[in-house]
């Protein structure tokens, strides 16, 4: 299961999630990071926003 984020760096920090791969960047634009919560592996992700004017 995966879910997308705004800021990964403040969900981590705010929530105290154990961490089972720390964040990192698999392909430009692109942040992930695995936790645990309540005994299952979630993947958390977050994409950088794309500015619109360039």
């Amino acid at each position: 299961m995966a879910f997308e984020l705004e800021d990964l760096d403040h969900e981590l920090e705010k929530h105290k999630f154990e961490l089972l791969a720390k964040p990192y960047s698999p392909m430009d634009d692109v942040r992930v990071a695995m936790i645990k919560h309540n005994g299952a592996p979630i993947e958390l992700i977050e994409f950088k926003k794309k500015n619109p004017d360039s």
